[in-house]
């Protein structure tokens, strides 16, 4: 039996993420980039372009809002709307699979913890606001890790 390739475009220009299924658009969700624009260095704050995989999945059985420190369960909620970068309900983890753009020393996506994760500033989805991870309200979030197994292909653009 022949598993249907699925895969992630994040398209910066439009604050979109797009979940494709045999190469065609299943589901559009908007996000957040990062508000200080495209970049890969380390401490940038920037949203790395290019090729990554999802490395990992975190947040499984959490409850909407949960707020991870290290890809751990804080036990804490969120408030909706709450000020400030915190990762909530949900995180995938991104890998780079591009040596000197996406990965290597300095510009690691792996090691700069670039991630597809919840945000409480849900009223800030659909514009860049992030500190480099892509940000998706809650509800979109648990959806989106429902439909993606690890190793599927991540391509941000601009």
């Amino acid at each position: 039996m022949k598993e249907t390739l699925n895969s992630i475009t994040v398209r910066i220009s439009q604050q979109k993420l797009y979940f494709l299924s045999g190469g065609k658009p299943i589901k559009t969700y908007l996000i957040s980039t990062s508000k200080y624009g495209v970049g890969n260095k380390d401490g940038s704050n920037k949203t790395p372009l290019g090729l990554h995989h999802i490395a990992g999945k975190f947040g499984r059985n959490a409850r909407l809002g949960t707020i991870f420190k290290r890809r751990r369960d804080t036990g804490k909620i969120a408030k909706r709307g709450t000020d400030g970068d915190l990762i909530t309900t949900r995180i995938l983890r991104l890998e780079g699979l591009q040596k000197g753009i996406n990965k290597g020393e300095g510009i690691d996506s792996f090691q700069r913890c670039i991630y597809i994760h919840g945000t409480p500033e849900e009223h800030l989805i659909g514009k860049p606001a992030s500190h480099g991870c892509i940000r998706m309200k809650n509800s979109d979030i648990i959806n989106l890790f429902g439909l993606i197994k690890r190793g599927v292909t991540v391509r941000i653009v601009k």
